[in-house]
């Protein structure tokens, strides 16, 4: 979010190179038969596609993307703007799911009021 804006190759392009892909062809061939491999869906059956499913498609790479920003600590503008989505508000509602509790981070904040570093202190 600052500095200049830089151009950098697409992660998935098509196989021809002149593109990017297509969100179902890359489901079709790559991710969806990984999935089939790490155990998470089953294999289709012959002559058949995958199961359409929104948990197991490549939508599920975004939700990922989503939820290590957030446990690093990632505020919400910021990660609206990652995602492209116009309001914070959106990306809240749709991911607040994946925050960290904050009940530690508020516990050490208050403490740190009081000068009071050692929580264990008080019992």
């Amino acid at each position: 979010m600052g500095g200049p804006p830089v151009t950098k190759r697409l992660l998935f392009t098509r196989l021809d190179g002149a593109g990017a892909v297509r969100r179902t062809d890359f489901n079709d061939r790559a991710w969806k038969p990984a999935l089939v491999a790490a155990g998470v869906i089953p294999a289709p059956k012959p002559g058949e596609r995958h199961q359409a499913a929104r948990e197991h498609g490549m939508h599920a790479l975004r939700h990922f993307y989503a939820s290590v920003l957030l446990d690093a600590g990632e505020n919400i503008k910021a990660l609206s703007h990652y995602l492209g989505h116009n309001d914070p508000g959106f990306t809240l509602r749709v991911y607040t799911h994946l925050m960290p509790s904050s009940d530690a981070r508020a516990r050490k904040a208050v403490d740190g009021l009081s000068g009071d570093t050692d929580p264990a202190s008080d019992l």
